[in-house]
């Protein structure tokens, strides 16, 4: 009794450890044991309590009893948790150290258990026990410790803690996960269960760390370098695997749990979580991944990694991955042309799904960038390299990949104005028409080396790309789709030599007149004996179109006639022409519009009977034949009965005696057309007197309709390559302006030699004097400068009061007269002001 007093003296008064040594001493001397065998009930409580749960044979596993027992003791004293944590920590190292891992197992689930019982303020040492536990499972070779490591890790990552941590560090952790994500184990399923818990560590760190501002920054960098990685890199192996597997509906259960929805749902996740600030660092592993491991080109995989980005991430956040985007496009400027293509056609995807949300408040940028790299796919295509040179260590540029790359981003920009309202859309076609070039107005895009051909690329490719903008362009308003800036240098287009950019300025013009569908009825010209079956939709021409007609009626009349003029005009270009005028009578017609495209019509039948111009036959019959429809379409539309029979009688007599004038005889593979068309006249012919009388009889204007439509030209024209047009136009209108209305002079060759002289003698000293105006005032004195805009301004008062003094004008009887010395009145000039009015003209 007195020995066991004394133990409890010392046991009050000195700290576990000696007991603790007192324990180790006992087993390593048997003696000492027989003599104090009776110490080890002397042990600490949480002690005994963890030994306890621990059996004899570790295939028995965990002592459910006792288990019990040690979590309640642990949560009726949270403030042993510290101590409990420590000594399990140590018997897990000693049982790893010695391959015992049937006791590890019993120690993790142990672990396991306390940490979802228990949830008090200090947990946080016992959580440091624990991650040092889970640590030396991962560091193990192991794989099935490795695998219990990352268990117990996933089960602890879905316990929200009740108190932040300062101090803990997950880097281990990430570099670890990390790295069993791109594991090589030798037996494959040994290795995808490694890969997947990899994955699902990695996921634990995310949902650890992620809400809490305490802990580690996960979207730093040094982490996103890590985990994005291994997370695409499980992706991609997937995406092999599956190519070789069977189908889903034949694969087994097995083969469904493959890491790639795992990988899949860990990266929405990651993703889904990520705030405006982050976007940035997860979507640049993405980037570098893609390039380190040349993934664009395949465009697969680069274009499902950025799916998943895309409907992951918040929907306001895409204008963010879409900015990254383009400045990765600009600094792969100079790589392969299928790489470039990769990232444009992920832009092209990505656009599509940020339809939903929004591209950002950089509209005009995401187009400048886009246009840019059309342009320099343009000159590395005419010029064969990257930088201008002909080194010889330069990269060979395939002409026919440059192209892919140029229809990609032609989509692309479609894709993303699909995306923008109406106003930005109108804004964006305005900065595309702005950046074409137009020799001798607007400076060419095309480099140096790239020539005139290089011009007409990118002028064929912005046209492709205002196609793409315009295309289901919607809007009430034709003067703000088609606003003089707009419309003035694209009609200027329509002027060109080149086949092909006027077939685009049609099917511009088509798109945006077309507001209700109606453009794809008259992409076919033919005779239709009842245009009702064409169900064509016809709205009341508003307000607004009228005012648009007011002001560019004759210009789009003009364009349509001097478009069949020309000699390169082909089928596709007089079926555009045709579907024109239809839109004009369906959207855009009233009376007065409808009077002139009549004469317009009208006008093309006697283009095609002039001699004057050396047109093919073909374009000759094509111009017939355009009119025919048009006039068998408008005489219905104004169900004018005297108008359509005689449309009609003319048709029936030409399907008879001159079918090679209608659309169904030349429109065709091989038309069968004469060799010559002298002999068109007569009764075949569509007269503008019995038009007018029949239409005049109707309330039409028959005055108008007498009058034979004559195209104006314009300086608008000058804007055009054609020199034939041209400066013919440039010379009419300098002599124009030269005549006055009361003295007509006689054209003749002298003058028109004169004209070109003065004119071009009259540009040379126009640059000359700006030349000197500006270097005086770089040059000149301030004081010189000073008193030349002072005297200026003298004389522009002066001229002032001159005008007002003419203006004024005497005043009426009631500010009275002034009586001279000799009895004679005079005038006075009163201002308005001082005018002395009536009191019932006051209010």
């Amino acid at each position: 009794i007195i020995i066991f007093k004394l133990l409890f003296i010392v046991y009050r008064n000195f700290p576990f450890k000696f007991f603790d040594t007192l324990s180790h001493v006992r087993k390593r001397n048997m003696s000492f044991f027989g003599v104090c065998g009776c110490c080890g009930a002397l042990r600490p409580r949480y002690k005994r309590l963890v030994d306890n749960i621990f059996p004899e044979d570790p295939e028995d596993g965990l002592v459910k009893a006792n288990m019990e027992k040690l979590t309640f003791y642990a949560l009726s004293a949270p403030e042993k948790l510290d101590r409990i944590g420590a000594y399990l920590s140590e018997r897990l190292s000693r049982d790893v150290a010695r391959h015992r891992y049937g006791y590890v197992c019993i120690a993790m689930e142990a672990l396991d258990q306390l940490l979802m019982a228990c949830h008090c303020q200090s947990i946080n040492l016992f959580v440091e026990s624990f991650l040092k536990m889970v640590r030396k499972l991962l560091e193990s070779d192991k794989p099935s410790l490795q695998i219990l490591g990352t268990n117990s890790f996933v089960k602890f990552a879905n316990i929200e803690e009740d108190t932040p941590s300062y101090h803990r560090s997950y880097d281990f952790f990430v570099s670890r996960f990390s790295e069993m994500c791109h594991s090589s184990y030798e037996d494959p399923d040994i290795r995808t269960k490694i890969r997947m818990a990899g994955i699902k560590g990695l996921q634990g760190v995310v949902r650890k760390t992620v809400n809490d501002e305490l802990q580690a920054n996960i979207w730093d960098p040094q982490h996103m370098d890590k985990i994005v990685p291994s997370l695409l890199f499980n992706l991609q192996s997937g995406e092999r695997t599956e190519s070789r597997s069977p189908s889903p509906l034949q694969a087994t259960e097995k083969e469904k749990e493959s890491p790639v929805e795992l990988t899949e749902r860990c990266f929405r996740e990651l993703l889904g979580r990520a705030a405006y600030g982050n976007i940035k660092n997860a979507v640049t592993p993405v980037l570098m991944h893609l390039d380190n491991h040349s993934l664009w080109e395949g465009k697969t995989f680069a274009v499902r990694c950025f799916k998943i980005i895309m409907y992951s991430i918040q929907s306001q956040h895409s204008h963010l991955v879409i900015q990254q985007l383009l400045g990765h496009l600009d600094a792969n400027s100079k790589n392969s042309a299928t790489v470039r293509a990769g990232i444009v056609e992920v832009l092209l995807e990505a656009a599509a799904i940020a339809a939903s949300g929004s591209v950002g408040p950089t509209v005009l940028e995401v187009f400048n960038t886009l246009l840019r790299q059309l342009r320099l796919s343009v000159d590395y295509e005419l010029t064969g390299c990257y930088d201008g040179s002909t080194n010889i260590g330069t990269k060979i540029i395939k002409a026919h990949e440059e192209r892919q790359l140029q229809e990609a981003v032609i989509r692309t920009i479609g894709s993303f104005a699909n995306t923008l309202p109406t106003y930005q859309r109108s804004e964006v076609m305005l900065f595309i028409m702005g950046k074409i070039p137009v020799p001798g107005v607007h400076p060419a895009l095309s480099s140096k080396d790239s020539g005139p051909e290089g011009t007409r690329m990118i002028q064929v490719m912005l046209l492709k790309s205002l196609v793409q903008v315009t295309a289901g362009f919607d809007t009430t308003n034709m003067l703000t789709a088609l606003p003089t800036s707009f419309l003035e240098p694209l009609l200027s287009f329509s002027l060109t030599e080149d086949p092909e950019i006027r077939l685009l300025v049609l099917q511009i013009l088509l798109s945006l007149i077309d507001r209700h569908d109606n453009a794809p009825k008259f992409l076919n010209v033919s005779i239709i004996s009842d245009i009702s079956v064409l169900k064509l939709k016809v709205d009341k021409c508003s307000r607004q179109d009228n005012l648009f007609m007011k002001k560019h009626g004759q210009q789009l009349y003009r364009h349509i006639y001097l478009g069949c003029k020309e000699e390169s005009s082909g089928q596709q270009h007089y079926e555009a022409l045709f579907a024109l005028l239809g839109l004009l009578s369906m959207e855009l017609a009233n009376e007065e519009v409808v009077v002139d495209l009549i004469r317009l019509a009208l006008a093309l039948q006697d283009l095609a009977l002039s001699t004057d111009e050396a047109l093919p036959v073909f374009n000759r019959c094509a111009i017939h034949a355009v009119a025919a429809a048009y006039l068998n379409l408008i005489c219905q539309l104004t169900t004018v009965p005297a108008f359509c029979q005689h449309i009609h009688e003319v048709i029936e007599l030409r399907q008879k005696e001159t079918p090679y004038l209608l659309p169904e005889d030349v429109f065709i593979e091989n038309p069968k057309l004469p060799s010559s068309l002298e002999k068109v006249e007569g009764e075949v012919l569509f007269l503008q007197s019995k038009i007018t009388e029949v239409l005049g009889g109707s309330g039409y204007n028959t005055d108008r309709l007498a009058t034979p439509y004559v195209p104006q030209y314009t300086d608008e024209d000058r804007l055009s390559k054609r020199k034939s047009i041209g400066e013919t136009i440039s010379l009419q209108g300098e002599v124009e302006s030269r005549n006055s209305p009361e003295k007509e002079e006689e054209i003749t060759f002298e003058t028109l030699k004169n004209a070109i002289v003065d004119s071009v003698g009259m540009e040379e000293q126009e640059r000359e004097r700006r030349r000197q105006v500006v270097e005086k005032f770089q040059k000149a004195p301030f004081e010189e400068i000073a008193a030349h805009c002072g005297a200026r301004a003298t004389l522009l008062q002066s001229k002032l009061n001159q005008i007002f003094e003419i203006t004024i004008r005497p005043p009426p009887s009631p500010s009275g007269t002034i009586s001279s010395g000799y009895g004679q009145t005079q005038s006075r000039s009163v201002p308005i002001y001082e005018m002395k009015f009536p009191d019932l003209c006051v209010y």
